[in-house]
Parts: C-alpha cells; sequence; structure tokens
C-alpha cells in the first residue's frame, strides 16, 4: 500500500500516518492570560529539542474557524508555558482538558485537577503531576495547511525550571517510569502508557558523548 497525501485518495478508511509516528509524547500545558485566567490544554506533538539549554517544542492546529490555540497566544503574550507530565492515572483529566470549553473557562476545575504554584511562571503547575518545566517562550513558527485546521504553530521555548516529585526518583537517582507510567498517544483515538522499559548503550560511546545519551547532569 501506498498513497500521495493530498494528490491521491488514502486507500484505507484512515489515514496512517498519526499511526506512524508513535508513541507521541503528551504536552499537557499549562498558561495563563494577560488577566491571570488559567488555561490547560494537551498536546500530542510535544518533543525535547536539545538539553543544553534544555529546550523544547509544541505544535498546535488551529480551531476549524482558523482561530490560533489559546495556548499558544497565551504564551506569546506572557512569555511563559508549563509542561505537567500526563499520567494513566491522570488520563481522565488529560482528556476533559482537552475539550473546547467556552472563552473563560477554567480546565483546572473542569478536569478536577488543583494548582500549585510556579516558581518563575506566571501560571499554575497540575499539582497531581510527578514532574513539571517551567518553560520561558521563544518564538512561534507558522506553517500553513491546506486548511485552517491543517495550518500549524510551531512553539519553541527553554525549560527554566524542572520539578519532580521525590516519591518517583528511585535509589540510583533515575526516574521510575514504569511506576509513574507516562500517557502517550498513538493514531486514531488510541493511546498508551509506558509500563516497561529496556536499556541498550551505544557501544563504544564514551565520554560527553555517553554522559549526553545518558542525561547526566
Amino acid at each position: 500500500m501506498h498513497y500521495a497525501p493530498g494528490r491521491e485518495e488514502c486507500p484505507l478508511p484512515f489515514s496512517p500516518f498519526k499511526s506512524c509516528t508513535v508513541p507521541r509524547p503528551i504536552g499537557w500545558l499549562s498558561t495563563v492570560d494577560a488577566t491571570g485566567r488559567a488555561n490547560l490544554a494537551p498536546y500530542s506533538q510535544w518533543q525535547n529539542l536539545s538539553f543544553d539549554p534544555p529546550m523544547v517544542m509544541f505544535a498546535a492546529n488551529p480551531y476549524a474557524d482558523g482561530r490560533r490555540k489559546h495556548t499558544v497566544l497565551n504564551a506569546e503574550t506572557t512569555g511563559w508555558f508549563v509542561w505537567n507530565m500526563a499520567t494513566y492515572s491522570l488520563r481522565e483529566a488529560v482528556n476533559i482538558s482537552a475539550m473546547e470549553w467556552p472563552e473563560g473557562e477554567d480546565e483546572f476545575v473542569r478536569a478536577g485537577v488543583a494548582k500549585a504554584p510556579c516558581l518563575d511562571a506566571p501560571g499554575p503547575r497540575v499539582a497531581e503531576s510527578p514532574a513539571h518545566f517551567e518553560c520561558r517562550y521563544l518564538s512561534t513558527t507558522r506553517l500553513r495547511g491546506n486548511s485552517h485546521h491543517g495550518g500549524v504553530d510551531v512553539v519553541f521555548g527553554q525549560v527554566m525550571r524542572i520539578h519532580v516529585r521525590d516519591e518517583v526518583i528511585r535509589p540510583d537517582g533515575k526516574l521510575d517510569i514504569a511506576a509513574i507510567r507516562p500517557l502517550a498517544r498513538m493514531g486514531y483515538h488510541d493511546y498508551t502508557s509506558v509500563t516497561e522499559t529496556f536499556e541498550m548503550q551505544i557501544p563504544g560511546a564514551t565520554g560527553a558523548a555517553a554522559a549526553g545519551l545518558e542525561g547526566k547532569a
């Protein structure tokens, strides 16, 4: 099976594109607007970019009518956004926060999660989440699509502060990912969570290269 997206009809009932790029980490992002109203929404197009300094990105498709997402506008206005780790135990809250709530609705309240204060960013973070990044906004790159919904705002940020709950840190100083069960997006309406990990070291990788791969501080 093969086809040219946008030029040929897909031979399958559902596009395989999102189901091939899996699993995708979820950017569960909290922001505030210029008046201090909080916003919370998940983005499945989220990733780290570099580690020295740590930088991240998320991509937000506009609404079908062309309006840009509140997360993007808030990050550009205040200069900050906060990543909250989405986990299996928080899956229902993540899903509720994905709904298109009316202007001014507090997704923290709707999703039933508590607010914890940040130390640098102006907005709150999800208290129940085991890890958070307070991110300073860097820039936005806008890419056109074939429709309003197909366009995208790619937002870049630098991680200025990292929070991790002590109880999810193993005795060796690494995060207990299998216990945390981070949530990840698949294709269609499918999700998964990480319940098993294994280690592989690149043969011959030593010194700074090995330290960077392992994430040594």
